[in-house]
């Protein structure tokens, strides 16, 4: 039976900033780190690659906090559903937001979303207070299939040397798991991930 990795060093939330290469699109992710990677299908924190083929062929690495209203906040564009280029797949439900000028990838949406106020001197990213946008606090239950509130986040336009984050540390101590979507097709038959090696199709 599978059990969880678990690590005595301090858990701690870090607000890491992220953005595409032109800058257009600029984000803060929450993340808990150092990851306690799990094999869990509840939702929580979750650092993963998937084999399927639109995540397979944008390179995307899955990074989804544990609350998507109180861990992520768009600072540009304030309108990613008009402002953003929006490829949807797997029946027109998900936004896989791109930028239109450099053409990255930054992040996966379904749900709602609003404009807040961001503490950006709360946050520890700042010292003034802005306008963001985030997943709508109100009625948000995480869960794609059953309530149609989904966030994921692509680890790759995180920006590097930040206190806390450093992608090779998440493969070498298998923080990263990996999921079967072409065997499986649904959300439900995806519960069961591993650590050790990605599935047929897969890519480390």
């Amino acid at each position: 039976m599978a059990t969880e990795n678990t690590t005595s060093e301090t858990l701690r939330r870090y607000p890491l900033k992220g953005s595409c290469h032109c800058g257009t699109i600029k984000y803060i992710l929450h993340l808990k780190l150092p990851h306690k990677a799990h094999l869990d299908p509840r939702p929580r924190q979750r650092i993963y690659r998937c084999n399927c083929n639109i995540c397979h062929k944008a390179g995307f690495l899955h990074a989804r906090p544990d609350s998507a209203p109180d861990d992520f906040l768009l600072l540009s564009p304030l309108d990613p559903m008009k402002e953003l280029g929006d490829y949807q797949c797997d029946a027109k439900q998900l936004h896989f937001f791109f930028c239109k000028t450099c053409g990255v990838r930054c992040f996966t949406f379904m749900g709602q979303g609003e404009v807040v106020d961001a503490d950006l001197d709360a946050l520890g990213v700042g010292e003034e207070t802005v306008k963001a946008w985030r997943p709508n606090l109100k009625g948000w239950t995480e869960g794609k299939r059953d309530h149609g509130c989904y966030l994921s986040v692509n680890a790759h336009t995180l920006e590097p040397n930040q206190p806390g984050f450093d992608l090779r540390e998440w493969v070498e101590k298998k923080w990263v798991c990996y999921v079967d979507y072409l065997k499986a097709g649904t959300d439900e038959e995806m519960s069961f991930p591993r650590y050790e090696r990605p599935f047929e199709g897969g890519t480390y």
